[in-house]
Order: structure tokens, then sequence, then C-alpha cells
């Protein structure tokens, strides 16, 4: 068995800064977009060195249509009688709790459990993830892509139900012991990453279902996402007056990226920015005024090119500070909760 092997390739040391236990999980959902919502969690408890200690599984009422049928194969038929999630938030919350939560693309699975909870008004007890993909690039293992079969074949793992939130968190669970081993046994810094629990939400109109914002192939198993709304800013009406000087305010027009997670939603935060008349950028160049990140020691690509670039870096809290008073465009006296022109 996988398991076996596993455990006699154990390093004699384990390394004593990982974590004591993971919970490996897999959420199915009507769609990405922020509005979306779970249909269905599985979760596998493992102890500190990957083996199996419990698993749950739920299906989950969105309370509205279930998005990509042909891909979870659940109905609104099937999901009728199923619990709400806060019905089920204290459950899942209780397996999860003071473990590393471990997903194939774990910044997803992250988000819709935050707002799941944020929802719910709930706290989620989790402050760490590890994305296995993450983990695959520090193992630099050969594989052909990073989809989760792919990774589950490169350890002989079988999928007996792909989509299905059970199966797709066994066979991650599977895929990742042995991953864990060889980064213990390598000494490698294993790539964990802070979760920082939704503090402020606010449910918008539901994402149009249309021809032209419709399914496009799988999300985690590598391919591109599905039901990704089309959500388009107005452009900056005001020229970009360079970097952002620690200790001083922002000014309109200046560009603002953000990275990882963020106790406002990350939608809310970015439409404040907008209305204050900054530039919010999806990417980081040389031209970014300011980079907002509450982790910015972590490795995404964002935080990696502000060290490059010498970008400034402020965290979240730091922020809302500086956007109740920012400096209008034409240099003149600073207006607390300045507002885009036209903007009551």
């Amino acid at each position: 068995m996988l398991e076996d092997r596993t455990a006699a390739a154990s390093p004699a040391t384990w390394p004593a800064a990982y974590p004591d236990g993971y919970a490996v999980v897999d959420v199915e959902t009507t769609g990405l977009a922020r509005d979306d919502r779970i249909v269905s969690a599985a979760v596998y408890q493992l102890d500190a060195r990957g083996r199996v200690e419990d698993t749950w599984y739920t299906l989950v009422n969105p309370r509205r249509d279930p998005g990509p049928v042909w891909i979870h194969g659940l109905t609104s038929e099937v999901l009728a009688d199923a619990p709400l999630f806060e019905e089920v938030a204290e459950d899942f919350a209780r397996r999860l709790d003071g473990r590393v939560l471990v997903a194939h693309n774990a910044a997803f699975d992250w988000s819709m459990i935050a707002r799941e909870y944020a929802r719910a008004r709930a706290e989620v007890p989790v402050r760490q993830r590890l994305c296995t993909i993450a983990l695959s690039k520090e193992l630099r293992l050969p594989l052909p892509n990073h989809k989760l079969e792919s990774l589950a074949a490169h350890y002989g793992v079988v999928q007996r139900q792909a989509h299905h939130a059970l199966d797709d968190a066994r066979v991650l669970a599977e895929a990742f012991r042995p991953s864990l081993h060889l980064a213990a046994e390598a000494g490698l810094r294993l790539p964990l990453l802070a979760c920082q629990p939704l503090t402020e939400w606010s449910d918008g109109p539901a994402a149009v279902r249309s021809a032209t914002v419709g399914y496009q192939p799988d999300r985690r198993h590598g391919g591109p996402a599905s039901w990704r709304p089309s959500r388009r800013r107005p452009a900056c009406p005001y020229p970009n007056p360079g970097r952002y000087e620690p200790g001083k305010q922002l000014i309109q027009g200046m560009r603002v990226a953000f990275s990882g997670d963020t106790s406002i939603d990350r939608e809310l935060l970015e439409d404040r920015a907008t209305e204050a008349g900054l530039h919010v950028a999806t990417s980081l160049s040389r031209l970014t005024s300011l980079l907002v990140t509450n982790d910015p020691d972590a490795h995404t690509s964002k935080s990696v090119k502000a060290r490059q670039f010498g970008t400034p870096v402020v965290d979240e809290a730091a922020f809302v500070q500086l956007l109740s008073h920012v400096v209008p465009a034409d240099g003149g006296p600073g207006v607390p909760g300045t507002r885009r022109p036209g903007r009551p």
C-alpha cells in the first residue's frame, strides 16, 4: 500500500517546525465568482506524518442553481434536502480546527470556505494553508502539468470518481503524504501561507450566466476557470503620480496592487480604492505605486516582484487608514473619504 511505502521512507528525524496535523480539503462549488456557493465539501484529517485519522463529507444546499452539474453531478433535486452551510459550519470547523488546510489550488478552496463562514457570521478556525501545487513545485516533481490527476499518477494513486469532493480529497491525501515525506527528508521548508478570515462581507448580485461568461474547462484539475464573471472597472481618470512614499498620504491616480488574503472581502476593498480615485492593478510592475499584503514574505509573484522592484509595501490595516484621507490629484488638501468626481 502507498501508506506503507511512505512510512518506510519516512526520515528518522522529523522536522520540528512541521505542523502537528493537516486537513486535506476539497469543495465543489456553483462556480468561481465571489457570490458562488459550496455544494459539497470533504475533509481528510491527517496526523503530522500524513496518516489518515478521520474523514468527513457533506452535501450543501446552495440556495441557488447548482452551476456546472455536468462537472460535479449535483442537481437541484439532489441538493434540495441537503443542509444549509450554516447547519454544517460547526462540524466543518471542528475538522479544520488546529490544522493546516491542504488543497490543490488552496487559494480557491480557502476563499470559498472563508466566504461561506462570513455569510454565516461564523469564524473558520484555520490560520495556515498549504497548496499541493506549490509543494510540487518546491519538490521539483517531474510532472507534465499541475493537474490533480498528474500528481496522483506520479504517485500511483487511482482516481475513482473525479469531481466528487470525497474522492478528490482522498486522492489528494494519498498524493500529499509522499510529498510531505519527501519534503521532510530534504529538510524543505513547507510553503505555508497565512489564512486571513473575512471580517467584512457583502453579497452582491448573482453573476450572470451567459454565453460570453459561461463555462470553461475545469479549474483545480489544471484547466482554465469555470463560470468566470467579467467585471471591468472604469479606467482611472487620474495620471499616476508615482510611488507611494512611506509616512505620507496616497494620491489619486496611484497604482495599487493586492496580494494574498484580506480580512475585508477583496472586491469590497478594491471598490473602496477605486472610489477613492486609485488605480487598482491586477499585476505588479515597475509602475506600481504600492503593494497591499498581509504576508509580505510570501513567495507570491507580486511579493517577489515588489522585492525586486523596491515597491513600497503596507498591510491591510495601514492601507485602510490611508484610504480615509487620499490627496486629490490636483495636489489640494487631503479630503477624508475622498470619492471620485460625480460620486455622492
